[in-house]
């Protein structure tokens, strides 16, 4: 993490290929492979939690398009969970796009990643690249999740990234919506 508190990824200066390659996926690979994608937004101090169509998630600028249909008091944040991999948090206020990426290094083989990589101004990384996560770790700090903390759950590399994006939504206060919608039991006292 640099000074100003946004990651950096340890990624080679040199780029593969002139464009974003798509690494032989197809869009209808990339979509079946989406686990989830959420847009999650306060109106009058009360969380809301819609889940968006994986078509509107495959892309980054396609995604931060969807999320503008909920400005909220904040903005909009939205969730997406990538094949159990890896996932991508933005959120969007206005013209204003922030991205937190959980793995750099799914750029190599995911659409989503590669257009975050895109938006992030990072290049592709190399195929034995670490995987680290790069972007914006204050990106919710505002609404209660500082960077410190954030950085902290993505160094822990154990959690699913569903499981990652409830604790991310726990801490933020809409943790119960969060399971409801992804059909998580919640534990219930004697």
């Amino acid at each position: 993490m640099t000074l100003d508190g946004e990651f950096t990824a340890a990624v080679p200066s040199q780029t593969r290929g002139a464009g974003l390659d798509t690494g032989g996926d197809t869009l209808g690979d990339a979509l079946g492979d989406i686990d989830f994608a959420l847009a999650a937004y306060r109106e009058e101090g009360v969380w809301q939690l819609q889940e968006v169509p994986p078509e509107r998630a495959d892309d980054l600028l396609t995604f931060a398009a969807e999320l503008r249909r909920w400005p909220g008091d904040f903005g909009c944040l939205g969730l997406v969970s990538v094949d159990e991999d890896f996932f991508v948090v933005v959120r969007v206020a206005g013209a204003e796009v922030r991205v937190l990426l959980s793995d750099v290094t799914a750029a190599t083989d995911w659409p989503l990643a590669r257009s975050a990589l895109k938006q992030l101004g990072l290049p592709l990384p190399a195929d034995d690249d670490e995987p680290l996560p790069g972007g914006d770790p204050g990106i919710v700090s505002d609404l209660g999740l500082p960077a410190m903390d954030m950085a902290a759950l993505l160094d822990d590399s154990e959690p699913y990234p569903d499981e990652t994006l409830g604790e991310i939504a726990q801490r933020l206060g809409f943790g119960r919506l969060y399971d409801e919608v992804l059909g998580v039991p919640t534990a219930v006292a004697p």
